[in-house]
């Protein structure tokens, strides 16, 4: 199957089919599409024609799209929508994604848009999955999955499921409860089809099942979906309760998000923010960081202002020429460190003892400093340099290494055990500290062994 493709010569047909409000072409264009495309489509128009294509086309096609769109771009199209346009929508989702769009409105039209839906049921599952925190197992479960009661002859398992499937988009899994909704295992496809119809479901069940609670953290899921292979689990509360399941393209969805949240730290944007948002916003998101590097660069004057004597010194002027180079090699140290561990951290791979950490950390940088050293050497033979200014240079920046290695390693280690995000360990604020203390080492090695 070809991917279809979207481009300039479409979006202007569509747009000029817009314009000229020939409704039965736009349909005929676009009713075939994927909800995807449909999606890419909204996206890359102007918003209030995002708008009237989703008036026009059916629901079951724009509730999907309106669903993966930029969240900016859908408040605009739900602020021109009426309360019953919305609940049209609505009524064609997931209750997790039902509950997620409804959860953007105002508490106000919340009220309004849920009061235009018919199914008292869906309406139900809604209101729990919203009282939930949002990145909780609970906030991110869909209340749709297929279950059957333990004591059920394989035969009435058969009918009881064919009536559920109807609702659910996937069956990923078969889950089996007891007659508390307790849940007690899951059931195999092939097991089910190849038992005789007289059989118990209990006696054909697996009862080893992976489950979370709703109160899970959701990196939490997404660690446990990853380290099992699952496409979906079961979400239980504390009376072990069967509420819901969480599939693998919500997991999808948030390991995305919390990537791009990771990348904006690492970068020193400190709140979400997307390219398109207007300047204060950004502003807002970018200025904290500059003004610590704005900082921690005055911090960096005033320590090179009490070594001002060596300037007067004519063999030790260039250790402020090795300056920038000391603070580069320091702050991309100390990034390369702390990148392995937050990623680490990210996976729950790094474990076991801190000290045997930074014991290897120390080990790793010592090699790298020992042959950049070597490298600077061969370079002050090259320039004819003083020897002892060369050596003196080479064990400063090994030095500097060993640190900025150490120091890379050793604070996402303890933001994350501080419950702190240690992806802002990655961004300007380990790499600001850096600059700074490899500078003020540098200079005070070099007195020690030069003593001016």
């Amino acid at each position: 199957m070809s991917t279809f493709q979207i481009d300039k010569s479409f979006l202007e047909k569509v747009s000029s089919l817009i314009d000229q409000g020939k409704n039965k072409a736009l349909q005929n264009l676009l009713n075939d599409l994927h909800y995807a495309d449909i999606a890419e489509i909204l996206s890359e128009l102007e918003s209030e024609e995002s708008t009237y294509l989703v008036k026009l086309l059916d629901s079951t096609k724009t509730a999907e799209a309106l669903a993966e769109i930029d969240e900016d771009l859908r408040e605009t199209i739900l602020n021109n929508l009426s309360a019953k346009e919305i609940a049209d929508e609505i009524e064609e989702l997931d209750s997790d994604d039902a509950a997620d769009l409804i959860a953007e409105l105002s508490e106000e039209r919340k009220e309004r848009v849920i009061s235009q839906l018919t199914d008292s049921s869906y309406v139900e599952d809604i209101r729990e999955l919203l009282s939930y925190g949002e990145n909780t197992a609970g906030g991110l479960m869909a209340k749709e999955l297929v279950k059957v009661e333990e004591d059920l002859s394989v035969l009435k398992c058969l009918n009881r499921m064919r009536a559920q499937a109807e609702n659910v988009t996937r069956v990923h899994s078969i889950y089996v409860v007891d007659t508390k909704n307790r849940l007690k295992g899951r059931l195999s496809l092939k097991d089910l089809i190849t038992a005789n119809s007289k059989a118990l479901v209990k006696d054909i069940s697996i009862p080893n099942v992976d489950y979370v609670t709703v109160d899970t953290d959701g990196e939490e899921v997404a660690k446990i979906m990853s380290k099992y292979d699952l496409e979906a689990i079961p979400v239980v509360n504390d009376k072990k309760e069967l509420l819901g399941r969480i599939t693998i393209d919500d997991i999808v969805d948030l390991i995305k998000e919390e990537a791009e949240k990771d990348y904006q730290l690492a970068a020193g944007i400190s709140s979400d923010v997307e390219a398109d948002d207007n300047v204060f916003t950004l502003t807002k998101a970018r200025l904290p960081w500059l003004i610590l590097g704005l900082l921690g660069g005055l911090g960096s004057v005033f320590i090179l202002k009490d070594f001002e004597t060596v300037m007067n010194e004519p063999e030790l002027r260039n250790l402020f020429f090795y300056t920038p180079l000391i603070a580069a090699m320091a702050g991309n140290v100390g990034v390369q460190s702390s990148a392995i561990i937050v990623q680490g951290l990210a996976n729950d791979i790094v474990k076991g003892s801190l000290f045997n950490r930074l014991l290897k950390e120390v080990g790793l940088s010592l090699i790298n400093g020992l042959i950049l050293a070597l490298l600077i050497i061969g370079f002050g033979v090259l320039i004819d340099q003083g020897i002892l200014l060369s050596l003196t240079i080479a064990g400063a920046m090994m030095s500097v290494i060993v640190v900025a290695a150490l120091v890379g390693t050793f604070v996402p280690i303890v933001l994350d055990r501080r419950g702190i995000d240690p992806a802002i360990a990655t961004g300007p604020f380990i790499t600001t500290s850096n600059d700074i203390f490899g500078i003020f080492l540098f200079f005070y090695i070099a007195k020690i062994i030069l003593g001016f």
